[in-house]
């Protein structure tokens, strides 16, 4: 692994992130109209585990749905860059990714899709966005440059191999390292096995029982997040509900601190440059900080954790 320890800087200065914004805020709402497909098809998990996209050796897939006596599933390649859709009887069809407007890529989803003799009503506001202009009059966000999304592939596979390192230390409920397209982040969730109070809400554009739902457990989660204007690319630490003391709490490494703007520790790519080993300090901080909230809210560890229980 480079010194930089995921792609979105590599071979390019981080105060640059901001000229890939087109890019990926683009590619953000088109992982959007493919999760709600998603959404709509596949069979109801707790916490929303159904909606998510996942990691493949090429991009990002929806993994396989339902539809009828079928399963089909719809697959990003970041490689070729290529949306390609296949189903068990044999059907598939395939979208060059190229600079186009959402509308138009919603528009292309859905007539391939109904080549297939498949259709998926969704909802096509976006969510968790404070704009949230319909997928189908969405003509502003039209950008794909192949570079900044190699970039994002290179640190998307980097992440989902930290956090699945991460989680594999957990004995407890946890959640697959998946990646949710309304915050548009790579995320792996441990629980402590009890209820939480009610989330308070208040993310845009998403109703307050989808928070409920999300967060009716207490939890530890952790992820990457390549979309801040404020922090640029990186790794988060967060719990809910927050312990007393988490935000003072003494987690490595050192360039690692509490956002109080987002309400969790991170660890900015910018601050990873000069590290001399960036996987060790995503883990240590992954480590760190799952241990100063456990602690402080009382997780019975010995009975969650591989090393502690003995698993």
């Amino acid at each position: 692994m480079s010194t930089a320890v995921h792609g979105p800087a590599a071979g390019r200065q981080l105060d640059a992130w901001g000229e890939w914004a087109d890019t990926i805020d683009t590619l953000h709402m088109w992982t959007q109209v493919v999760g709600k497909i998603r959404l709509a098809q596949a069979p109801a998990l707790n916490h929303w585990w159904h909606v998510p996209l996942y990691v493949t050796a090429r991009g990002l897939t929806t993994s396989a749905m339902p539809y009828g006596d079928r399963l089909f599933q719809i697959d990003f390649d970041f490689i070729d860059h290529r949306l390609t859709t296949e189903d068990s009887a044999g059907g598939s069809f395939a979208i060059d990714l190229r600079p186009m407007s959402v509308a138009a890529f919603h528009r292309s989803l859905m007539a391939g899709l109904g080549s297939l003799d498949i259709t998926v009503p969704i909802r096509t506001k976006p969510v968790e966005v404070a704009v949230a202009i319909p997928f189908e009059l969405d003509e502003q966000h039209a950008s794909y440059d192949r570079d900044h999304v190699a970039a994002f592939w290179e640190g998307l596979q980097a992440a989902h191999r930290l956090l699945s390192e991460f989680r594999g230390g957990f004995v407890g409920k946890a959640s697959p390292v998946h990646f949710f397209w309304g915050g548009f982040d790579l995320a792996v969730t441990r629980f402590s096995g009890r209820p939480a109070p009610p989330h308070p809400g208040g993310v845009p554009n998403c109703p307050d029982w989808v928070m409920h739902e999300a967060y009716n457990q207490e939890v530890s989660s952790a992820g990457w997040w390549p979309t801040s204007r404020t922090l640029g690319p990186a790794f988060y630490s967060y719990m809910y509900p927050i312990p007393d003391g988490f935000d003072r709490a003494a987690v490595r490494p050192d360039p690692a601190s509490f956002s109080t703007e987002f309400g969790e520790f991170v660890l900015r790519e910018a601050d990873m440059t000069q590290t001399e080993n960036p996987e060790s300090a995503v883990l240590d901080f992954l480590q760190t900080t799952y241990d100063a909230g456990a602690d402080l809210a009382g997780w019975d560890r010995d009975a969650l954790e591989v090393a502690r229980h003995g698993g």
